[in-house]
């Protein structure tokens, strides 16, 4: 399940992934991409994933290769960053699992360093990158 932390706002969407996920939890955040794109922004995701679940992985039997193929996202080029926090294991899945928003900075986080995922999808001044994750 996808939960929405206490700092989703403005431009920020921020999830915690504490069990398995699917079709529904895409469902529950896109109403939070348009009403961003409709202010004019760029969208900012921060994405944690608590490893205290118990389970194999995050992602429904099936999910990615039946369900995550059917997903539209048409909003790639409508999400500027996003925050990836968890535990190394999940890192190159993580990598797989985004490739939809190509058009955004990635940058992965391991679950002691949320504080700094947090403050680099906050910080809202252009900067230069060096250090996210190229999905090309």
């Amino acid at each position: 399940m996808l939960q929405l932390l206490d700092f989703t706002g403005e431009n920020i969407i921020a999830t915690r992934a504490n069990d398995l996920l699917g079709i529904k939890d895409y469902e529950k955040i896109h109403p939070f991409i348009h009403n961003i794109i409709d202010t004019g922004k760029k969208v900012r995701w921060y994405f944690e994933m608590d490893d205290d679940s118990g389970s194999n992985g995050f992602w429904e039997d099936g999910i990615i290769e039946i369900n995550y193929g059917k997903m539209n996202f048409t909003h790639s080029a409508d999400i500027e960053r996003i925050a990836i926090v968890g535990v190394k294991k999940w890192e190159n899945s993580m990598r797989s699992i985004m490739k939809p928003f190509t058009k955004a900075k990635l940058m992965y986080f391991d679950l002691p360093d949320r504080e700094k995922a947090k403050e680099w999808i906050l910080n809202q001044q252009v900067e230069i990158e060096t250090n996210y994750i190229d999905n090309k």
